[in-house]
């Protein structure tokens, strides 16, 4: 009987992440998360107010509570993340919590690679590519959106001042850090 294990879509890039700190004199690391739980869910507002469900209402804003974060999506939708293998828990948990509401409530975690940005440079370096606004006085610690990073769709977290966690689809990850990676080339500002 065959064993399934799990492969991530960056592993043959470890080296590769690794090099940033070097590239960049210290000022932006990059490392891959592996395999966060995802779990994305659907109900109204009214319901999750309702239930008192732990869903940030603002927009592109997060709800973090130790190894678990709620990403506000759209007026209806949101990304729990949580830790490798939680994704089962997260899907019974909001399941039990939204029975007879119209709802929807499915396990994404092959849905997105993750990438963690952190550094003094790591807002130069996005800036590069992102269209947002990332200046620190208007992109905050607890804010995230759905965004376009280098042509490719992202979704961005600001975790703290100098931390960004980037979601991207496992398909356009390699893309991604090629992208990334040439753009530490250009020395990110001291």
């Amino acid at each position: 009987m065959a064993e399934l294990m799990a492969r991530s879509p960056l592993g043959h890039r470890a080296a590769d992440l690794a090099a940033v700190v070097a590239t960049t004199d210290g000022r932006v690391s990059l490392s891959e998360i592996l395999f966060l739980g995802q779990v994305d869910v659907r109900v109204s507002r009214d319901e999750v107010i309702r239930r008192q469900l732990p869903l940030p209402l603002d927009p592109n804003t997060v709800l973090r509570a130790g190894e678990r974060a709620a990403l506000w999506f759209g007026p209806d939708e949101w990304l729990v993340v949580g830790a490798a293998g939680s994704a089962g828990a997260i899907v019974a948990e909001l399941g039990s919590a939204l029975i007879g509401a119209h709802r929807s409530v499915l396990d994404v975690s092959g849905n997105r690679a993750w990438l963690e940005l952190r550094g003094p440079g790591t807002r130069e370096l996005l800036s590069r590519g992102c269209s947002l606004d990332l200046h620190a006085g208007h992109w905050l610690a607890g804010m995230c959106a759905q965004t376009v990073l280098a042509r490719s769709h992202v979704l961005l977290e600001q975790l703290d001042d100098a931390t960004t966690w980037i979601g991207v689809r496992p398909s356009f990850a390699d893309y991604l850090v090629d992208w990334l990676l040439d753009a530490c080339r250009f020395r990110v500002a001291t």
